[in-house]
């Protein structure tokens, strides 16, 4: 249930809604507001009296949540979520926008991509360190010295960097490097990776499963919210149907359904999308149009070179104007793409 604060609610008067839902052994989540402050109680509501709560000093009122995904719901939080990355911001006016290639090959690539992709205005530099592949035969990732390779990329170009991590005992060596740990949608419902990224307070970005309903992909991002953790984003990149001439089929209707049920900051993905760069940017295009508030595209000098997804990366210049039409689509529906 969420307790609704008096606009002119104390500190003492929260402190002790707080105090006495913690009495009851429950986890307890304050959201300050611009308005109102709302407290969100989290556990068995068979043991406490919601009567009781609603004659304490300072409470206007108590209200059930019903969906079960409690803290990523719209019922705890009315106002979008909106969190600083490096000099921006996602959740708000700001569409970010994430990109850089599939996967570190190189000290010289990467550092290529990334002042590439920040010259073609980039917020945010993506590459993939641990790489899962449906082969144990393909390329796997460089581990540690991809992600050396890819603080030195920030080093350079002041982008921070997103990058995935694959089981909890990785989280802590990612966490030595990286900005925003990536959840990948092989492992959306790893729940003991959940836990674990959700325990390090670093900003994560959660894909949505191949093949999983949007309840199921909020009820993963509630694994990390339950922890505290509230820089939580979470990434629309397709879903697995029958269609065969795109590697998924990209569910342009879970942006604007993911926004209305969810506070938090919807990111889309439409290189693993459409597995193919010449439907990259329509599919791109269409969901700042449909209200995405990031990107995270592949990008690639020589794709023809990459050592995984070529086939779905824009080269440095395809990238640059895509940035420029993606721009002005975002300033049509009252957002906008800073440089």
């Amino acid at each position: 249930m969420i307790v609704i604060m008096q606009a002119e609610a104390t500190t003492r008067e929260k402190s002790a809604v707080i105090a006495r839902a913690e009495d009851f052994g429950f986890k307890v989540h304050l959201s300050d507001g611009k308005e109102r402050t709302i407290i969100g109680i989290i556990g068995d509501d068979r043991v406490i009296n919601r009567e009781q709560i609603e004659r304490m000093p300072g409470v206007e009122r108590v209200v059930p949540i019903l969906k079960p995904f409690k803290l990523a719901s719209r019922e705890f939080k009315g106002e979008d979520t909106v969190f600083p990355l490096g000099d921006h911001t996602i959740g708000g006016k700001e569409v970010l926008v994430m990109a850089g290639p599939c996967s570190v090959e190189s000290r010289t690539q990467i550092i290529e991509t990334a002042i590439a992709c920040k010259e073609a205005g980039a917020h945010v530099l993506r590459g993939g360190a641990f790489k899962p592949r449906t082969s144990p035969y393909a390329f796997q990732g460089m581990g540690e010295e991809g992600l050396k390779y890819l603080a030195e990329a920030r080093e350079i170009t002041g982008m921070p960097i997103v990058t995935e991590v694959m089981e909890p005992a990785l989280v802590p060596l990612v966490c030595e490097y990286a900005d925003i740990l990536q959840v990948g949608a092989r492992n959306m419902q790893n729940y003991a990776l959940l836990h674990a990224v959700g325990e390090s307070q670093y900003p994560v970005l959660l894909k949505r499963g191949m093949s999983s309903l949007i309840e199921e992909w909020l009820m993963c991002a509630e694994y990390i919210l339950s922890h505290g953790n509230t820089r939580v984003m979470l990434c629309e990149r397709g879903i697995r149907t029958f269609e065969t001439y795109t590697r998924n089929t990209f569910d342009i209707n879970a942006i604007p359904v993911a926004k209305h049920l969810s506070h938090l900051p919807v990111v889309a993905d439409p290189s693993h999308a459409t597995g193919k760069w010449e439907y990259v940017a329509g599919a791109a295009k269409a969901a700042v149009a449909a209200g995405a508030d990031g990107l995270i595209l592949e990008v690639h000098p020589r794709p023809e070179e990459a050592m995984s997804d070529g086939a779905q990366s824009l080269k440095p210049e395809k990238f640059a104007k895509l940035v420029v039409e993606m721009r002005a689509i975002a300033q049509a529906v009252g957002r906008d793409i800073m440089p």
